[in-house]
C-alpha cells in the first residue's frame, strides 16, 4: 500500500532524437511567433539575447525562445548517448536520492517521424529507429529503472516534420507505428505524451480505447499566459486552459479531454522545465509537497525534450524538491516510472497482470482468430489488433465482438484481409493498471 504523504517525481521526455536548427529556421521561427522580422545574423541575435532591440513590449518573451541554454540542441547521435552517457551514470543519478535511497528515474516517450516529405531539422526518420535507439542506450548504461514509451507527432498539412499538427484521423502513420511496435518490437505503451502537448477530441477518443495513463497536462493558474504566444493563442497548441492545475489526476470527460468526466483513462499534469511557457517553479514544487503533506499522494510531472542537454534540468528540478522537502519534512519523495505513479495515486499502490489468449482456426472455410482475456480485465472496447501482409504492408482493423464481453474474433475474408495474403497477426491490450499484455502469431500456428 502506497503511503499518502508521498511525491511521485515522475520525468516525461519528448523522445525525438537529434535536432537541428539553423540560425536562418531561427528567425524564421522568431517570425511565426512573434512576428518578428530581422536579418538572420549572429549579431541580431546576441541582441535579442540581451534585449538590445525594441520589440514593442515582446523584449522578454523573445530573449526567453533564443537563450543560449535552449538553441544548444543535440543535433547528432553523438550528441545524444554524451548527454545520455552523462544522466544516465550511477553519480549523477543519485546525487540527490529519494526517500527510498534510489536515484533519479527518466520515461522515454520514443517517437517515429515517417512519411513526411520535408526534414529541414534534420529528424530521425523510421519506423521504430528512435525506440530502438533507446532501447540500446537502457542496456548500454545499465539503466532497468527506466521506461520506453510512447509519443506521437500528428502528420502536417504539407508533411513537414517540423510543424505542429493535431489532427490523429488525418495521421496515417498513427496506426502503423503501434501495429509494427507490436509485431516487430513486442511492445504496446501503457502511457502517452502528446506531441507539442496537444489533444483533441479524436485524440482523446483513440487514446480511450487502449491507453490508461497520460501525462500531457499542461495547465497553470494563470491561464491568460498562453494568450502572450502566437502559438498557443485561443488553444492553438498544448490546450489545457481549462484543465486542473492543482496537481490532481483526473479522468476526463468523452467530450471535453480537459474536463473531468466519465472516461476510464486518466490524465496528471507535466510542467515543462526550460522553455517559455507553464515551467516547474518552487511555488509549483512547493504546491505538490503541500497536497501530499495533507494525505493526499500526488503525481508531480515534469517534462523535457532528448534534443536538449537535460543534466541542468534535472538539476534544477532536484533543487526545488530538496527545498520543498525542508518546508515539507513529514513528506516523502519518490522517483518513479509513470505507470508506477499513477497506480500510487489512483489506485492505492494495487495492481493485477493482464493475461490474453489467442488461436488461429478454421470454421465453415474461414480462417479465423479468437482473443480472450484469461486473467484480467482489458482496458477499453477491444484489443489492438495489428496484421503483417505477405506485401509488408501493416494494418490495424477492428475486431467483432463476442457477447461475454472478454472474448473477441476476426475473420480473414474477402472483406478484411484474405488468408493468403497474412504473415504475422499482433494483438496487445492494457488493463487498467497499465499491465501490459502483447501477443503475436505466425499465420498458420496456434
Amino acid at each position: 500500500m502506497a503511503s499518502p504523504k508521498t511525491v511521485y517525481v515522475v520525468h516525461s521526455i519528448d523522445t525525438e532524437g537529434p535536432l537541428y536548427e539553423s540560425l536562418q529556421a531561427t528567425f524564421e521561427r522568431l517570425h511565426d511567433l512573434f512576428d518578428v522580422n530581422l536579418p538572420a545574423t549572429y549579431a541580431n541575435l546576441k541582441k535579442l539575447q540581451n534585449q538590445e532591440i525594441d520589440l514593442n513590449g515582446k523584449e522578454s518573451q523573445v530573449a526567453e525562445v533564443v537563450d543560449p541554454q535552449l538553441l544548444s540542441y543535440n543535433d547528432s547521435w553523438e550528441k545524444i548517448e554524451a548527454m545520455l552517457a552523462e544522466i544516465m551514470s550511477p553519480d549523477f543519478r543519485n546525487s540527490l536520492p529519494d526517500s527510498a535511497g534510489n536515484g533519479w528515474v527518466y520515461n522515454w516517450h520514443c517517437l517515429d517521424h515517417v512519411d513526411f516529405t520535408t526534414n529541414p531539422r534534420r529528424r530521425e526518420m523510421g519506423y521504430n529507429n528512435i525506440h530502438d535507439r533507446y532501447l540500446e542506450f537502457v542496456d548500454k548504461y545499465n539503466s532497468p529503472m527506466d521506461a520506453i514509451e510512447w509519443h506521437f507527432h500528428p502528420m502536417s498539412t504539407y508533411k513537414e516534420a517540423h510543424r505542429c499538427a493535431t489532427s490523429y484521423v488525418n495521421s496515417p502513420h498513427l496506426y502503423e507505428t503501434l501495429a509494427r511496435r507490436i509485431i516487430e518490437r513486442n511492445f504496446f505503451p501503457s502511457t502517452f505524451r502528446a506531441g507539442f502537448q496537444t489533444e483533441r477530441p479524436d485524440s482523446n477518443w483513440f487514446l480511450e480505447q487502449w491507453i490508461p495513463f497520460d501525462t500531457s497536462n499542461m495547465a497553470i493558474e494563470d491561464a491568460s499566459e498562453f494568450e502572450k504566444h502566437n502559438d498557443f493563442k485561443n488553444g492553438r497548441s498544448g490546450d489545457w486552459r481549462r484543465a486542473p492545475h492543482d496537481w490532481s489526476i483526473y479522468q476526463p470527460d468523452i467530450y471535453d479531454y480537459q474536463k473531468p468526466g466519465s472516461c476510464k483513462r486518466y490524465i496528471a499534469r507535466s510542467l515543462n522545465i526550460n522553455s517559455r511557457i507553464a515551467c516547474i517553479d518552487q511555488r509549483e514544487m512547493d504546491r505538490a509537497f503541500e497536497k501530499a503533506s495533507k494525505g493526499e499522494p500526488v503525481l508531480m510531472g515534469v517534462a523535457s525534450h532528448d534534443w536538449r542537454h537535460m543534466g541542468p534540468e534535472v538539476d534544477k528540478v532536484r533543487k526545488l524538491i530538496e527545498n520543498s522537502s525542508k518546508k515539507f519534512s513529514d513528506t516523502q519523495f519518490i522517483y518513479a516510472r509513470a505507470k508506477d505513479a499513477f497506480n500510487a495515486v489512483v489506485h492505492n499502490g494495487q495492481t493485477e497482470e493482464l493475461e490474453l489468449h489467442g488461436n488461429l482456426y478454421e470454421e465453415d472455410g474461414i480462417h479465423r482468430l479468437k482473443v480472450e482475456s484469461v486473467k484480467g480485465s482489458v482496458f477499453g472496447p477491444q484489443p489492438f489488433l495489428a496484421i503483417k501482409t505477405r506485401g509488408d504492408r501493416f494494418i490495424h482493423d477492428n475486431f467483432d465482438f463476442g457477447l461475454d464481453g472478454k472474448t473477441w474474433y476476426y475473420a480473414f475474408d474477402c472483406d478484411t484481409v484474405p488468408p493468403e495474403d497474412v504473415d504475422i497477426i499482433g494483438f496487445a491490450a492494457n488493463n487498467k493498471f497499465g499491465s501490459t499484455y502483447v501477443k503475436t502469431l505466425k499465420f498458420g500456428n496456434s
